[in-house]
């Protein structure tokens, strides 16, 4: 074999550090084996935006931010340096056809999950409609779906005006059968950014709305512990589907839909290492980042972060399930 000295592959960090390893080193290309805990898969559709969205960017924009990060967290003297988060790579989207695009990622996240079984996979879209068909799955492949959904917007919005899109996973899971109402927790709904069509829709299917009011008055942490207990009083295991627009834009400017009043992320970043250990916990998405709006891939930043905090604190569950 043939070396040069000097060249170095492209994809790599431009300076080595023998004390220091990156995140993104901790991808590993699916290799046809057994997956056990934390893998990713991109879906990267945002044609089904209702406003202009370049989301479809965002699976390998955060995978190349996943390198300014390193493995050591500081706060609980940890290092990941031998862990390994599987990458199963991104799901082929049709060029024109968005309702095959949106059965390509149900078909193929069912039988990832129907192949791993000790596999949490963490699905990076892609806008929110890649929801509906990735929670299809992991009802169909784990059992009993309870879901915590971090949004700005309710995303029940009627497909009879647009057919199915990024405001509608949620509606389609409940008409179509999927869940019921009462398999829905919503968290951190904002002031002017729905209408009161879609919160009538939510009372009178069962969805759980908790507000940014709420949050503000009784604590995401509570409001998450109180959200998990009565999830697992109906439901087999638990699904987080992230949308980043539930920060606000001060924190993700890279959103399509931002707005004031959201969360910040140093409350997101708590709620989401409180989930992580807790073994009820099983499948996750993170939805809804343009990286051409974006600022120095502030978002996207903050989407690699929150991989590794979920990775970081996943690995603390008994046994590491």
């Amino acid at each position: 074999m043939q070396t040069i000295p000097y060249l170095r592959k492209t994809g790599v960090a431009p300076f080595t550090d023998r004390g220091i390893k990156k995140a993104g080193q901790l991808l590993k290309p699916w290799s046809g084996e057994d997956v056990k805990g934390i893998a990713i898969a991109g879906a990267p559709l945002s044609k089904t935006s209702i406003s202009h969205s370049g989301a479809f960017m965002a699976p390998q924009t955060i995978r190349q931010m996943m390198h300014a990060f390193s493995t050591y967290s500081i706060e609980q003297e940890t290092d990941m340096w031998d862990g390994v988060i599987t990458d199963f790579g991104d799901i082929e989207m049709h060029v024109t056809d968005l309702i095959e695009s949106q059965n390509r990622i149900y078909s193929a996240l069912k039988d990832i999950q129907d192949l791993h079984k000790e596999a949490l996979v963490i699905t990076l879209g892609g806008d929110h409609s890649v929801s509906a068909g990735a929670i299809k799955a992991f009802q169909e492949t784990r059992g009993r779906v309870g879901i915590i959904q971090f949004d700005a917007h309710f995303d029940l919005r009627n497909t009879e005006d647009g057919g199915p899109s990024n405001g509608t996973p949620f509606r389609q899971l409940i008409e179509n059968g999927v869940i019921s109402g009462d398999q829905l927790v919503q968290l951190g709904i904002r002031d002017f950014s729905n209408g009161r069509l879609y919160h009538d829709y939510a009372k009178n299917h069962g969805v759980t709305v908790y507000t940014m009011g709420d949050i503000k008055r009784e604590g995401l942490l509570t409001l998450l512990k109180k959200t998990v207990e009565q999830l697992k009083q109906t439901t087999d295991n638990i699904y987080i589907s992230l949308d980043m627009d539930v920060l606000d834009q001060a924190f993700a400017p890279g959103c399509p839909a931002i707005g004031p009043g959201g969360l910040d992320s140093d409350s997101l970043v708590e709620g989401i290492q409180w989930l992580a250990e807790n073994p009820s916990v099983k499948g996750m998405d993170i939805v809804e980042i343009d990286p051409t709006l974006d600022f120095r891939n502030m978002t996207s930043r903050l989407a690699a972060y929150i991989i590794m905090q979920f990775s970081l604190f996943y690995s603390k569950r008994e046994g590491g399930k």
